[in-house]
């Protein structure tokens, strides 16, 4: 078995159970592992540490599956840590038609999203690892979840890093219809898994589009970055007066007039704007317009740390010009889900956007994804999703 000997005190991080393992905390390699190939991850006297997943072109080179000298990864291994995983899901989340079953390091299995829509699950692959054990994941799944069909969507850009090329298709069963069709809380959604966002839907704000609802009556809400319509629809539902939902994509828009229509929502009650975010919040300060709801959910400013400074940027500009569109009294729900920004950062972020905009804000309630996303207390960095409700005095 191929081996990675770390360099005297490069150790410490396994000891403490993370599981990756960076280019510069190697001193040698034994043996000739190919990509995504199982090796013995020893200290640099010798000492056993972990099994862990090869990946030669990431400045991630091992991630671990076991941290036990007698179970080696291999199918019997991806069975149970997927039967852990779904017994979470389970007791958590029985009611739930669409939840995420695997959630990478988190779950024991670096590299591997799992959602579930109904009979359909999306698989999403981004490290060599899981890309190695595939076949042996889907087969586990067909039987620990009774669902029919695999669609992989593994597509993100970061495969790159590991070498890997993208893949998208049917892994197992059938191509799912498109769109798919779950209801959340009580409303139903049509969910494209072939063409959507991430796995075709946003999971983990599950909870907060909940919450959303009940903050929601009577309000002026604007929902910016709407997608197809997660938290918009929540609103309306909710009783507000009147949404105005603003994405840069057509076809989502689209979908979230299907969506409203579906559920026997009021129309008349949303306007949609395509446009992208930045502009149409100045372009609503120019116009002296107010709103009593603000809802700020863009996509990933930062995925490292290393871009955190110009993510910071771009999150405190809509911030400020959000705060800027408030009334008095009213809310801010904004989120980042960029690993790179910590929620200490965050905040100050905001703290930085209210005294620019010359208001005086408070923090009601701090805001994460929904259960089915956990976060290891060994893996911070899998806490990528933060958010805050903020009032405006």
């Amino acid at each position: 078995m191929a081996a990675l000997f770390l360099k005297p005190g490069r150790e410490k991080s396994l000891l403490r159970r993370h599981p990756w393992i960076f280019s510069g905390a190697v001193e040698r390699v034994e043996g000739e592992p190919g990509t995504g190939e199982t090796v013995a991850l020893r200290a640099s006297g010798g000492a056993f540490l972990a099994w862990g997943a090869y990946s030669p072109r990431s400045q991630i080179v091992a991630r671990v599956w076991s941290w036990n000298e007698h179970q080696p990864p291999g199918p019997a291994l991806m069975r149970a840590l997927l039967a852990r995983a779904i017994a979470m899901r389970r007791e958590q989340l029985a009611d739930a038609q669409a939840v995420r079953l695997v959630h990478g390091e988190s779950d024991g299995m670096p590299g591997l999203l799992v959602d579930r829509y109904g009979s359909v699950l999306v698989l999403q692959v981004s490290s060599a690892g899981a890309a190695r054990w595939r076949d042996a994941i889907a087969d586990a799944l067909l039987a620990l979840t009774g669902a029919h069909d695999i669609y992989e969507r593994s597509d993100a850009d970061v495969l790159a890093l590991e070498g890997l090329a993208q893949q998208v298709g049917v892994l197992r069963g059938a191509a799912p219809h498109d769109p798919l069709l779950i209801e959340e809380h009580g409303l139903k959604l049509a969910v494209s898994v072939l063409h959507g966002h991430k796995t075709g839907y946003y999971l983990d704000q599950r909870d907060n589009r909940r919450m959303l609802r009940d903050l929601s009556s009577a309000r002026e809400v604007l929902d910016c970055f709407c997608y197809t319509g997660g938290f918009a629809l929540n609103a309306l539902a909710g009783g507000a007066r009147r949404v105005t939902a603003v994405d840069s994509s057509a076809e989502a828009l689209a979908a979230l007039r299907d969506n409203v229509q579906r559920n026997g929502l009021d129309g008349g009650r949303v306007e949609c704007v395509e446009a992208d975010v930045f502009e149409q919040l100045r372009r609503l300060r120019n116009e002296g317009r107010r709103y009593s709801l603000i809802v700020l959910d863009p996509p990933k400013f930062a995925p490292t740390a290393a871009l955190a400074g110009r993510a910071a940027r771009g999150y405190k500009d809509i911030n400020l010009l959000a705060l800027k569109l408030l009334a008095p009294g009213g809310l801010l729900v904004t989120f980042s889900c960029s690993g790179g920004v910590s929620r200490d950062l965050f905040q100050k972020i905001l703290a930085g956007a209210a005294a620019d905009a010359g208001v005086d804000a408070q923090i009601l309630r701090w805001l994460s994804a929904a259960p089915d996303h956990p976060v290891a207390l060994r893996f911070p960095e899998g806490e990528y999703l933060k958010g805050l409700l903020c009032r405006v005095a």
